[in-house]
């Protein structure tokens, strides 16, 4: 782009989102009934957030307590070394999660008086800075939007509620939207991911977040509560990964959640819930999927998950590679990045699927297309990345080898049945930070990692060249829902136009020292094009 300086009404006036829109009939959400309920697609085991608190904590006591009754729990001592080298993203172990004193019991404020946060120990700031420091590096197109957008400040007086996980790529997206206007308060969307020490150093920064690895499901809803209900803050953009702060807000706060301007939803499992409440005319505000985006899909999905899956295997169990055979669930983008980082390695890798097109993919690409019960008494490792529910039941854990490692690359934790393994005939032994071994009465043993949770952000870390591709394309969805014109987007879910999707990716070539080949006049009138793009029509498969 010529222009450096980046001009977001430019943006607004060329964009095509209306045209993405995904659902079937919009007009129907209008029509809904009143009386119509939402099925939520939620984590389990989850405390609803419209419980009286008496209900919520009798809830989360059964829940804490359900391990300790139904099942037998051994502790295995770690050795200095082993907690120092497989801590979540952070290699030194200061994101620990063992400290018996919970955040929420001390009284927290940083360097300058601010209180208004929770950590798990504002005094890792200064580690936690280094970590941010290191991922702006590796983080391009974020840095750059941030550079272009800053005199514009396209976000001013926006007030959002993020709910990602929070770690130090996270943290680039948070000081970057706060350099573009916006004030934020922010909590993680998965119990395990959070780095302590980024978190300590947004708190010691002056930003509002409520996060520390390891908290309970009481802890959860508490962190996104607090980012929600502030006094004299009322939020008008969501960001969320999973759909739990929409959830709470619309459950909790129906009057405020209808005064937020737009939702930017970047899971699967959170799209889902918004498609869920659109088709039963319960979202009341526009909803941007970003998460069905090409640039997201392409480089969050597939490249993030096909180097991240080997880390964490790795990182957590110090697996050969070679010669293991492995069963992949799901051939989608997720799967599709897994899949090739395991066959470079030598591993032998068999491919589940329900959907014809993505079987036919694997196949030709030189997968076994099989039933998981066809293979599971022979495989090494089994992974899921489906998103949905159920896909490795108790009944196939009892089929495993002896050491088979069973992970989860997929947003919802409820892929790998883990309730179904608190049960009083086995024993669950921690081995090492986010790695348990299930005894089975027989002395069997399976390796679980993360308790079925995201695995590459509970056992290691991602690619932060592909995170800052999902940041910028999260700061543009975000900028797009607030400065649109009112009556521009309905109250339904809408993808990213192809322009934002192209504009993301011009943030991130000269990192690369790559240089676009220019039309003529005369391509640009063969191909019926604007010389500027978008390229490629909105059906054209990347």
């Amino acid at each position: 782009m010529s222009n450096e300086n980046l001009q977001m009404h430019q943006i607004n006036s060329t964009s095509t989102i209306g045209e993405s829109n995904l659902s079937h009939n919009p007009s129907n959400a209008s029509m809904a009934p009143k009386s119509a309920t939402v099925q939520f697609v939620s984590d389990s085991p989850i405390t609803d957030p419209g419980q009286t608190t008496k209900e919520k904590d009798k809830d989360v006591k059964n829940i804490s307590s359900a391990l300790k009754k139904s099942s037998r729990y051994r502790s295995r001592s770690l050795s200095a070394s082993s907690t120092d080298s497989y801590s979540s993203a952070s290699y030194t172990g200061s994101s620990s999660e063992d400290d018996d004193a919970s955040p929420r019991e001390k009284i927290q404020s940083n360097s300058k008086g601010f209180a208004d946060f929770c950590v798990r120990n504002i005094q890792q700031h200064a580690f936690g800075r280094r970590e941010i420091e290191i991922a702006e590096q590796e983080m391009p197109g974020i840095m750059a939007l941030r550079k272009r957008a800053s005199e514009d400040k396209p976000l001013k007086n926006a007030k959002i509620v993020g709910c990602t996980h929070v770690n130090a790529q996270t943290a680039v997206l948070i000081e970057t939207l706060a350099a573009l206007g916006a004030s934020v308060r922010w909590a993680a969307c998965n119990i395990y991911s959070t780095q302590n020490e980024v978190a300590a150093a947004l708190a010691e920064s002056g930003f509002s977040v409520f996060a520390w690895r390891g908290e309970t499901e009481e802890d959860f809803w508490w962190c996104i509560d607090k980012c929600v209900n502030a006094e004299n803050w009322q939020p008008n953009l969501i960001l969320d990964d999973g759909g739990d702060a929409t959830h709470l807000m619309l459950k909790k706060y129906p009057a405020m959640f209808k005064m937020v301007k737009g939702i930017v939803e970047e899971s699967v499992t959170g799209v889902h819930r918004l498609y869920q409440l659109s088709k039963s005319g319960k979202l009341t505000v526009p909803a941007m999927n970003v998460h069905d985006s090409v640039i997201k899909t392409k480089f969050d999905n597939f490249y993030s998950c096909k180097e991240s899956i080997i880390d964490s295997l790795k990182r957590s169990t110090d697996i050969m590679f070679s010669g293991k055979q492995v069963a992949l669930c799901g051939y989608g983008e997720v799967g599709k990045g897994c899949s090739q980082a395991l066959k470079a390695l030598g591993c032998i890798v068999y491919v589940t699927e329900i959907d014809p097109i993505c079987a036919l993919q694997a196949s030709v690409d030189g997968f076994r297309v099989v039933k998981l019960n066809e293979i599971i008494r022979n495989v090494d490792i089994v992974i899921t990345t489906t998103g949905n529910k159920s896909v490795v039941t108790r009944e196939h854990m009892e089929k495993m080898k002896n050491g088979c490692i069973v992970c989860n690359m997929g947003h919802s934790n409820t892929e790998i049945d883990v309730k179904d393994l608190r049960t009083p005939d086995l024993t669950w032994e921690k081995v090492r930070s986010q790695v348990d071994h299930i005894i089975f009465p027989d002395g069997k043993r399976i390796v679980l990692l993360a308790e079925g949770r995201l695995v590459n952000l509970s056992c290691s870390s991602v690619p932060s060249f592909c995170a800052s591709i999902t940041s910028a394309t999260q700061a543009l969805a975000l900028i797009e829902l607030y400065n649109a014109q009112a009556g521009r987007y309905k109250c339904d879910v809408y993808l990213l136009s192809r322009k934002m999707d192209e504009y993301v990716a011009i943030l991130h070539l000269p990192t690369f020292d790559a240089h676009l080949t220019e039309l003529t006049d005369e391509q640009a009138k063969y191909m019926g094009l604007s010389k500027a793009g978008p390229f490629k029509p909105n059906y054209y498969r990347y």
